[in-house]
């Protein structure tokens, strides 16, 4: 596969066939992106993957939590506090072809309800990454956690799966370091589902748009 064609291909993998993904095929998957540029070669990424009985545990709980109305916690902002244009009406298309895939009507609060608690169950992928970093760094080392998820990704699509990058798995950061034995002064960023897609779920049938070259790009000479 050409890197064009990979990157073009590449998607958020919302429905997983329940099929296994061992540590090997993880372990090369790290192996490439772990070439992924970072400024100075601070390499700030720190990786946990999870699986099995230990991936159920924390999800069940994730779940729990959301079902009891426990407000999210991430350890930083992920999202604007207040959304405005035009990255509100990209948000909200990208919710109505979520929910129009699936056939969840906009008031169908409790189905709308029971796809959001999908996320916290990894959409049932076999295998969790947890992504950290050190409280310490700065802006730019976030930058470069997004070059070595992006790569991550396109590894992975070489390996014949897909994936699911998820803030929403950070949004209880203690349930996972609690889990993991994992110091509360790392800063949990976001986790990733890996795993066999459905190609069959028409959930992974529909691509959200991009905007074109000319709409994000002034070119100067």
């Amino acid at each position: 596969m050409k890197i064009s064609e990979a990157i073009k291909n590449r998607k958020s993998t919302r429905s997983f066939l329940k099929k296994d993904v061992n540590f090997e095929t993880v372990q090369k998957i790290l192996d490439i992106a772990r070439w992924s540029a970072s400024g100075a070669n601070t390499q700030p990424w720190d990786v946990a993957v999870v699986k099995g009985e230990l991936k159920d545990k924390i999800c069940n709980e994730y779940i729990n939590a959301f079902k009891k109305g426990k407000p999210a916690n991430m350890d930083y902002k992920y999202y604007p506090d207040k959304w405005f244009e035009p990255y509100k009406e990209r948000r909200v298309k990208c919710g109505f072809q979520l929910y129009d895939a699936l056939n969840i009507k906009r008031q169908d609060h409790e189905k709308r309800k029971e796809q959001w608690i999908n996320n916290y169950n990894a959409f049932d992928a076999p295998v969790v990454l947890f992504f950290f970093i050190d409280p310490g760094l700065q802006t730019g080392s976030y930058m470069d956690y997004g070059m070595f998820l992006k790569c991550i990704m396109l590894a992975a699509l070489e390996q014949g799966l897909g994936t699911c990058p998820q803030a929403s798995l950070a949004d209880y950061p203690e349930i996972v370091k609690k889990s993991l034995k994992i110091t509360d002064e790392k800063i949990l960023l976001c986790g990733m589902a890996l795993g066999y897609e459905n190609i069959d779920d028409p959930v992974n049938k529909y691509r959200t748009p991009r905007e074109g070259v000319d709409n994000f790009t002034k070119f100067y000479e």
